[in-house]
C-alpha cells in the first residue's frame, strides 16, 4: 500500500471501528445485566435466553442478503442507516418493558448488527490489499473487542449506578454518536477494481471454483465461534463452580463464581484484542498466511488441552490461550476472505462467512450442553480441541504447500 492509500484506509477505519465500538455498549450490556434485573425489564426469567439470542437467529438470515447489498450500494450509506437501526433497537431497551416490545428491539439489533459488521468489515478488506490487509483488518477488530470488553463493564457499572433503564438510554446515546461520527467523516468507498496488489503474498493466477483454501477459511471461523463463542462461553462458568464452589477466597476477599467468570471471559477478550492485530500484521510478512493461522490455532489447542486438567492453575493458564487462537482465528479468516476472493464478490462472501460464524455459535451451547451427560464438560474441551487441531492440519498443509494464496474466482 502508497502512502495515499493508508491515508484512505486510516480515514475510514477510525470512524467504522468507532461506530462499531460504541454500537455494541448496549448488546454488551444486555447481555451483562438482563439475567439479574427482569424485573426492571418486565420479562420473565425463563424467557432471557431467547432475547438474549433472537439476534443471533436472525443474522443467519440477514448476513447474505446484507453482503449482496454492500457489494451493490452505497457502502456509507448502508453503514452509517445500520448505527441508526442499532441505536433505535437500544432505545427500545430503554423505552419499553415487556418481552414483545425486547423482542422486537433485539431483532432489530441483529439486522443492525448485521450491517455494521458485515458492511465493516467489507470497507476494511476491500481498501486494503494483500500485503497489509492482515494489519488493517486486525486493528478494525481491536475496535470490535474493546466495545464488547468495554461495554459488559460499563453496562455493569452504570446499571448499579443508575438503573437499568437509564443504562440503556446512555448506550442508545453513544449508538446515535457513532452514527453521527460515522455520518460526518466516513468517506464513500465504492469497490474498487481489483489489481496486481489485491493478491497475497507469493500469490498464483487465479483459478475457477470453491478453492480448499475457501473451505478452510470457513472451518477457521466457524469452528473458532463453536469452540470458544459457543463452548466456552457458555460453560466456563459451570467449569469454575465445579472446581472452585460458589465462593473462592482471594487475599482475604470472597469473590463469588459469577465475578470470576466474568473477570476471565473480560482477560480473555483484552488478549484477544492484542492478538487480533499483532498476528494479522505477522501474516502479512510471511511467505504464506497459512503458515500464522497454524501457529495461532496452537495456543488455543493447548488452552482447551490445559481446561480439561480442570485445576486452577490450569484454568488460569488455559483461558488466556484460548483467547490467543480466538483472536487470530478472527483476524485472519476474515483476510483470507480478502485475499481469496475476486473484489466484486467479496462482501457477499463476507456475510456467507459470519452466517456460518453465527449458526456455529448459536449451536454450540446447546450442544455442549446436550454432550456433558456423555461425555462430561472436560469432554467438551477435548472436542473443541480436537475441532482446533483438525483445522490446524488442514492449515499446515496449506502451508506446506503453498497453496491457498490467490483469489478464488
Amino acid at each position: 500500500m502508497d502512502g495515499k492509500q493508508r491515508q484512505l484506509a486510516l480515514r475510514i477505519l477510525l470512524p467504522v471501528g468507532i461506530g462499531t465500538s460504541l454500537s455494541l455498549v448496549g448488546d454488551a450490556s444486555l447481555y451483562a445485566v438482563l439475567p439479574t434485573h427482569v424485573e426492571a425489564a418486565g420479562v420473565p426469567v425463563a424467557t432471557v435466553g431467547i432475547l438474549l439470542s433472537a439476534n443471533r437467529f436472525v443474522r443467519l438470515v440477514l448476513n447474505g442478503p446484507i453482503g449482496v447489498a454492500y457489494g451493490r450500494a452505497s457502502r456509507r450509506r448502508l453503514f452509517v442507516l445500520a448505527l441508526f437501526v442499532g441505536a433505535l433497537s437500544t432505545a427500545i431497551y430503554a423505552l419499553t418493558r415487556g418481552f414483545w416490545p425486547l423482542l422486537i428491539g433485539r431483532l432489530l439489533w441483529g439486522l443492525a448488527w448485521a450491517g455494521i459488521w458485515v458492511g465493516g468489515n467489507t470497507m476494511m478488506v476491500e481498501v486494503s490489499d494483500g500485503a497489509e490487509r492482515g494489519r488493517w483488518i486486525g486493528l478494525f477488530q481491536t475496535f470490535f473487542f474493546l466495545g464488547a470488553s468495554g461495554g459488559a463493564l460499563f453496562g455493569g457499572l452504570l446499571t448499579d449506578a443508575i438503573g437499568y433503564h437509564l443504562t440503556m438510554g446512555v448506550a442508545a446515546a453513544l449508538t446515535l454518536l457513532g452514527g453521527l461520527i460515522a455520518l460526518a467523516c466516513l468517506p464513500e468507498n465504492r469497490r474498487r477494481e481489483p489489481d496486481a496488489s489485491d493478491a497475497a503474498p507469493a500469490c498464483q493466477e487465479p483459478r475457477l471454483g470453491l478453492s480448499p483454501a475457501i473451505v478452510v477459511a470457513f472451518a477457521l471461523h466457524g469452528g473458532n465461534r463453536l469452540a470458544v463463542a459457543g463452548v466456552l462461553n457458555a460453560t466456563l462458568g459451570l467449569l469454575l463452580q465445579e472446581q472452585l464452589g460458589a465462593q473462592v477466597q482471594i487475599a482475604g476477599r470472597s469473590l463469588g463464581v459469577a465475578t470470576l467468570t466474568g473477570s476471565g471471559l473480560g482477560l480473555g477478550t483484552l488478549i484477544s484484542m492484542g492478538s487480533a492485530p499483532l498476528l494479522g500484521a505477522l501474516s502479512d510478512r510471511t511467505a504464506t498466511r497459512w503458515g500464522v493461522v497454524a501457529a495461532g490455532l496452537i495456543p488455543g489447542i493447548v488452552g482447551f488441552g490445559l481446561l480439561t486438567v480442570g485445576t486452577p492453575w490450569s484454568i488460569l493458564a488455559g483461558v488466556p490461550l484460548t483467547a490467543v487462537t480466538s483472536g487470530s482465528n478472527l483476524s485472519l479468516s476474515t483476510t483470507l476472505i480478502g485475499d481469496l476472493t475476486k473484489a466484486s464478490q467479496q462482501s457477499k462472501r463476507l456475510g456467507l462467512l459470519f452466517t456460518v460464524g453465527d449458526l456455529a455459535s448459536a449451536v454450540g451451547p446447546p450442544l455442549a450442553y446436550a454432550l456433558m451427560p456423555v461425555v462430561g464438560l472436560k469432554g467438551d474441551y477435548l472436542l473443541s480441541a480436537g475441532v482446533f487441531a483438525a483445522i490446524f492440519v488442514a492449515a499446515l498443509s496449506l502451508a506446506t504447500r503453498k497453496e491457498g494464496q490467490h483469489a478464488d474466482m
